[in-house]
Order: C-alpha cells, then sequence, then structure tokens
C-alpha cells in the first residue's frame, strides 16, 4: 500500500509509468481498452458535465463493472487527466516554421482554443487542476510560445503576452460554453436562451437603467444571431490585443 506522502506528491498521470500501462494479472475485461474508456469518458462529460461524471456512470456506460475500469486506470482524476489532454488533441494547431505572419498564427490559436472550449463546457473547469503536461497539451504550449517569440517582443515580455491573449480566450470560451450548456439543459437554442434571459433580466426594475444602455450597446453591434453577436466581439476583441502586441513591439524597438 502507497504511503500518504507517496500518493500527496503524485501529481499527474504523466509523470508516471502508469501513464501507459494496464494493469498486469489475468481477469482484466476483455473487448476493453483505455483508448475507449477516454472516448467514452469525453463523450459522458460532453453530455452530461463534469458534476454528473462518475466511473459507475462511466461503468454503466461500457456496459462492465466499476472495476474492470480500474484496470485500466488507477482513479477518477487520472482518468479525468486523459481526457483533458484527449480533446486538446482537436486543435488544429499551425507550423511555427511554415513562413506565415505570426498575426494570423496567433488568430488561429485563438480561434481553435475558444472553440474546444465551447465544443467541451468542462475542459475550462479542469485546465487550472492539473499539471497540462500530456503531450497534446505540451504540443500546443510548444506552438503558443513559439509564435508569440516571433513577434519582435522580448523574452521577459512573452509570458504576459501569452497571458493576456489566452487568459481572454478561455475566459470568453468559458462564458461561451457556459451559455450554450444552460441553453442545452433548459431544452432550448442559445438563441431562444438569451431572449428569455434579457426578458427576465429587462422586467427587472433594478436592472431598467443598465439595460436600456445594454440595449442601444448591443444594437449597434449587430448580428442577428447570438452566434453571430459573440463572433464580433470575439473577433474585435482578439484584434485589440493583437494591436497592443504590435504597439509594445514598437515601444520595446523604440519607434
Amino acid at each position: 500500500m502507497a504511503k500518504a506522502s507517496e500518493k500527496a506528491a503524485r501529481t499527474s498521470v504523466w509523470l508516471e509509468s502508469k501513464a501507459h500501462r494496464r494493469r498486469g494479472g489475468g481477469g482484466q475485461p476483455s473487448g476493453l481498452d483505455r483508448a475507449r474508456i477516454v472516448e467514452v469518458t469525453v463523450r459522458l462529460l460532453d453530455a452530461e458535465g463534469l458534476a454528473k461524471f462518475s466511473m459507475r456512470r462511466l461503468a454503466g456506460e461500457l456496459n462492465v463493472t466499476a472495476m474492470s475500469v480500474y484496470w485500466y486506470v488507477d482513479t477518477k482524476d487520472d482518468l479525468l487527466e486523459l481526457a483533458l489532454d484527449e480533446v486538446m488533441g482537436e486543435m488544429r494547431l499551425p507550423d511555427p516554421d511554415a513562413g506565415e505572419d505570426w498575426r494570423d498564427q496567433v488568430r488561429a490559436l485563438a480561434w481553435e482554443y475558444r472553440t474546444l472550449l465551447v465544443r467541451h463546457p468542462w475542459v475550462s473547469a479542469l485546465v487550472g487542476v492539473f499539471l497540462n503536461i500530456g503531450p497534446h497539451n505540451l504540443a500546443f504550449s510548444r506552438v503558443v510560445q513559439r509564435v508569440v517569440r516571433r513577434t519582435g517582443l522580448p523574452a521577459k515580455r512573452l509570458t504576459s503576452t501569452i497571458s493576456a491573449v489566452f487568459q481572454f480566450v478561455y475566459g470568453y470560451g468559458t462564458l461561451e460554453g457556459h451559455l450554450s450548456a444552460r441553453a442545452a439543459a433548459g431544452g432550448m437554442t442559445v438563441d431562444e436562451y438569451f431572449q428569455q434571459s434579457l426578458s427576465t433580466v429587462t422586467a427587472a426594475p433594478q436592472a431598467a437603467d443598465v439595460m436600456k444602455e445594454s440595449q442601444e450597446i448591443m444594437a449597434a453591434r449587430g448580428g442577428d444571431t447570438v452566434a453571430e453577436m459573440l463572433e464580433r466581439d470575439f473577433e474585435f476583441a482578439l484584434e485589440l490585443l493583437i494591436a497592443g502586441i504590435e504597439a509594445m513591439v514598437a515601444r520595446e524597438r523604440g519607434d
């Protein structure tokens, strides 16, 4: 049995040999492997959310006993960490050596990350929980760093630049994902949910002044659907960040 200190020291499934092994010995269920388990885990998380996910629920979906799953992963956290890295591999990453403009590559990375967060709303809750050192997470981090290096900013400014862009994307994608999840939970489209929420808030006397100004701003923004409004806001906000990077590059150079 592992000592308590050994358990506390384990920080990632990717730091241990068990990341790619199956328990030895006989008795493991046939027709089941780690890839299948992770695949179904992702599907359940997408459909039901993180709060409802359990190893028992997963086992039922796989039509095996809960103990059968533990032949392939030691803990629920191990499985969630594997699932997180699995979906990170869905992003299409640009090639930093392709000779493309760094601005276009920053845009591409930002759009891919946002899309991931919206497609899998549970991801945002796990990003800060684990060390994120699986192969797909590392591939994403590596490309981000190499692209941002090409902006021309000095090394001491790179982490701040990465934070400005990708923490913005994280926040935007997280809220957008929550919006989609809430709409789905209510059996509504995003547009229907938005209109219902807008009507509810507008009817609240304490929100009247704020809502009047908000509606004027939203009307000026344009867009017939929530998706169009979100696209326009995201695109312009991202361009503000890119323009800010360009301005800081010029300032560092003394232009």
